[in-house]
């Protein structure tokens, strides 16, 4: 389009769609309310079930009088069925959307969890809970969620998923803690009655009174900019799955992310009996694991922070090279070293969330994003189950972490090498352009202080006055 043709735009009157009348607002672009809903939706989700699963491991054996390897197998079925389950959210994501999916998971999810005294009769019944709750944890992570923030944002997408997955890192540090004075005052069970009932009275809520599928429902375009129509024509499409499967690229991405997955689960898992055979003590050990959840919040920010200004798989290779380094000082160092490497490893785990989706949108386009980033994340999630068996395995068959750990070095530096394979992006973000009037105050606050109802009905009425 010329610069005629744009004065011209601007010149005539204009559809609700395309008008770009500024008007004086000190509101904030709609968008970043996504970002917060979503990072509140994360917070009370994945981390309810995986970071505190450890601190609800002993009253479950005093509970079904079992063994930590029985007591173990229930995580393992929940990481296998959420594995399994990861490709059907995406087609799901894709075919009705993130928010209908998130709405829809989040109540499951939170349901399972209030009726967790129904399958409290046996270890098995146990299982089956933990089984449906892997079936569904994947609409309350980072698939639906990494979907809705990338329609959301183009230019700023890397720092707006940094900031959506803060709510894992956050979930990480917090839930622990939370969870462990739940038992102690209420008992497990009751424990994670009331965590499955924020869930349903925090999480929901917030997702269905902020939440849109995409800017277009609400009259707006990604990052709140007016761009140029040759400079966006991108957003929206993309290669089908079934062309991103048959890539090249794609399967570059598979392996590294699944050597590194491993590789960094293994040590994360492993981290605190690695500092014990070291003679460091229990409270080295827990100040490794501490090291680890705050290297992860540090890797999710900065990492976000740094994708919209370099090359996502130039970061990738430096972030793995960061990660081989940690292994190495875990591998070869003792005290001051071993923590170093326990954060370094840290901010390897937590800029993968970051980078997996990201890279998707940039290589493959947001088409089939959905199909496309639950088949790289169900390779994550396996790799990250995996990891921890090798480790284990390798330990048990040489009495030393040190065979394991320079398996898992040479891994990450395999994927450091096939990070570099990967060329330029095919869509790439667009060019800066001036800014887009932000939404007119009728609308956000309709949009902020409607029931789950109106809300969608506000998100059907596009163009409200833009």
């Amino acid at each position: 389009m010329s610069d005629d043709n744009i004065t011209l735009m601007h010149d005539q009157p204009q559809s609700p769609r395309t008008s770009t009348t500024r008007r004086p607002s000190r509101r904030i672009f709609y968008g970043w309310w996504v970002v917060l809903a979503s990072a509140i939706g994360l917070f009370w989700g994945v981390p309810t079930t995986v970071y505190s699963f450890s601190v609800f491991f002993k009253p479950l054996m005093q509970e079904f009088h079992a063994g930590r390897a029985a007591v173990s197998l229930a995580y393992t079925i929940k990481l296998i069925a959420g594995a399994l389950c990861a490709a059907p959210i995406g087609w799901l994501t894709d075919r009705y959307g993130p928010r209908r999916v998130i709405l829809t998971s989040t109540g499951i999810f939170g349901s399972l969890l209030l009726a967790n005294s129904l399958f409290s009769g046996s270890i098995t019944q146990f299982y089956c809970l933990y089984a449906l709750l892997g079936c569904c944890i994947g609409g309350v992570g980072p698939i639906p969620y990494g979907s809705l923030v990338s329609h959301w944002f183009d230019r700023r997408r890397g720092w707006a998923l940094g900031l959506t997955m803060l709510g894992i890192g956050l979930g990480a540090v917090i839930m622990p803690s939370l969870a462990q004075g739940l038992i102690a005052r209420f008992g497990w069970k009751s424990a994670y009655s009331i965590l499955g009932a924020a869930a349903v009275l925090i999480s929901w809520p917030a997702v269905a009174c902020l939440v849109k599928d995409s800017p277009d429902d609400l009259g707006l375009l990604a990052d709140g900019t007016f761009a140029r129509t040759d400079s966006i024509t991108h957003l929206g499409q993309g290669l089908t799955a079934r062309e991103t499967w048959r890539s090249r690229d794609f399967w570059v991405m598979a392996c590294a992310f699944i050597f590194v997955t491993a590789s960094v689960q293994a040590c994360v898992v492993h981290m605190a009996p690695m500092f014990n055979d070291r003679n460091l003590g229990m409270r080295a050990a827990a100040l490794g694991s501490s090291l680890i959840g705050a290297a992860v919040m540090v890797g999710r920010i900065g990492t976000g922070y740094l994708l919209d200004r370099t090359l996502a798989a130039r970061l990738a290779s430096i972030v793995f090279v960061i990660s081989a380094s940690g292994i190495a000082l875990l591998w070869l160092g003792n005290g001051a070293s071993a923590f170093a490497g326990a954060f370094l490893v840290g901010l390897g785990l937590g800029a993968e969330v970051d980078l997996i989706p990201y890279l998707a949108s940039r290589y493959f386009g947001l088409r089939d994003f959905g199909k496309v980033y639950s088949s790289l994340f169900a390779a994550f999630a396996l790799a990250g189950a995996l990891g921890p068996l090798i480790m284990g395995a390798g330990y048990d068959r040489t009495g030393s972490y040190s065979g394991p750990l320079l398996g898992f070095f040479l891994a990450i530096l395999l994927a450091t090498l096939l990070m570099t394979r990967l060329g330029p992006y095919r869509f790439g973000p667009s060019q800066p352009a001036e800014s887009q009037p932000i939404l007119p105050a009728t609308v956000a606050e309709d949009s902020l202080g409607a029931c789950p109802m109106s809300c969608e009905m506000h998100g059907n009425q596009r163009g409200s006055g833009l």
